[in-house]
């Protein structure tokens, strides 16, 4: 166990190999250099990683098998990186660390189990847009995990004793980030999130959580049907869940159904209710689109 050192941990897969020389600069320009790099290869070669990265890179390298599922790639590499270190950071391989990303992580997990950090939202060019990514201030982060997420796996990192406790994953799911956060918090984990940006957070087409508006009937189905994949996951019986903590995600989930079952069974209310939504006050986190509150005049009719 090296008990200094930290795990910084992404995953790079293609699609993303336009970011990564921009990206690998700022791994390399973070004021601390105690950690040591992982990375895991889905579906690209050690050797494009490389080239697109522009530099030779110093790392623990993990490719992907034929077959490996997005979760049974990061579980493997999870599995190891607890066994090794005391804590790991998460980042994306898209987005930008600011050069106090591994600092600020290092120092709240000197007090806390699990950590997030803002992210300044850019767009595809790298050009800020002016908002940060980040829960209202005094949000009670256990109550908003039920429904939302500000723990990505481009902002968090985690002791390594909680992180372990949080494995396996089903291979089947989608939103890893959301199960590790959500587990460890039913797990009475110490959470913890940093307002300072630490990172800057890429919003394009591709992305799989998109956070700012305007939103399209199909991305708002699309981003339901990843929340209800995040419910039957987090709720699977054979993972042991408190009472009182199954509950309240039963309670989430029945509500999630609910608003897709309205959305599918009559089209123009599907139109209806993303009009509405992309006249609302955006809320800078993941998941904000789905059933959203202040609508649900439109969807549960």
């Amino acid at each position: 166990m090296r008990a200094d050192r930290l795990a910084l941990y992404t995953t790079i897969y293609p699609g993303v190999e336009k970011y990564l020389a921009v990206w690998y600069q700022s791994v390399s320009l973070q004021r601390d250099r105690d950690f040591d790099l992982w990375i895991g290869v889905d579906s690209l070669s050690v050797d494009q990683v490389i080239a697109a990265c522009g530099s030779k890179l110093d790392a623990t390298w993990l490719v992907a098998t034929d077959g490996d599922s997005p979760a049974q790639i990061r579980c493997s590499a999870i599995e190891r990186m607890v066994d090794a270190y005391a804590a790991v950071v998460f980042v994306d391989s898209d987005d930008i660390l600011h050069p106090s990303r591994v600092e600020g992580a290092r120092a709240a997990l000197r007090d806390h189990d699990v950590v997030a950090c803002g992210l300044r939202i850019v767009n595809e060019e790298g050009h800020d847009l002016g908002v940060t990514f980040e829960p209202l201030a005094g949000a009670d982060l256990g109550t908003l995990l039920a429904r939302y997420n500000v723990f990505g796996l481009s902002n968090t990192a985690y002791r390594s004793e909680i992180l372990r406790r949080c494995l396996p994953f089903p291979a089947e799911c989608v939103l890893i980030d959301w199960l590790l956060a959500t587990r460890a918090w039913a797990m009475e984990a110490n959470l913890y999130f940093d307002y300072t940006p630490r990172m800057a957070y890429r919003q394009y087409p591709a992305n799989l959580a998109r956070v700012l508006p305007p939103f399209t009937p199909q991305q708002v189905l699309a981003a339901t049907e990843r929340v209800l994949n995040h419910y039957h996951c987090m709720l699977a019986p054979e993972w042991e869940l408190g009472a009182t903590y199954r509950h309240r995600l039963h309670t989430a989930r029945d509500r999630v159904e609910v608003f897709y079952q309205s959305l599918t069974g009559l089209t123009s209310r599907l139109y209806r209710y993303v009009h509405a939504l992309n006249q609302i006050p955006p809320q800078y986190i993941w998941w904000w689109c789905v059933a959203h509150p202040n609508l649900e005049d439109i969807w549960k009719k």
